[in-house]
């Protein structure tokens, strides 16, 4: 593959197996990701294109920063 990330038209995710929470019910609006040769990708499980494909480091760099509370909203 080349150096270039794929659009989502253009990555085969018809053979990926989406994963989403353990926690979240069959019917829940969830977020599902697949890994998919050496990209990631993500989608809204009611609402499944296009999802969006992440490299893994850009995949390494969304988890620590959602680990670190980067993302957290503060609710006054």
């Amino acid at each position: 593959m080349s150096d270039e990330k794929p659009t989502p038209q253009q990555l085969d995710l018809s053979g990926a197996e989406w994963l989403r929470s353990p926690d979240s019910p069959p019917d829940a609006d969830a977020v599902e990701i697949a890994f998919v040769g050496e990209f990631i990708a993500m989608r809204k499980a009611n609402d499944p294109t296009p999802p969006l494909i992440f490299t893994q480091g850009e995949w390494d760099a969304f988890v620590l920063g959602a680990k670190d509370g980067e993302f957290d909203i503060e609710v006054a």
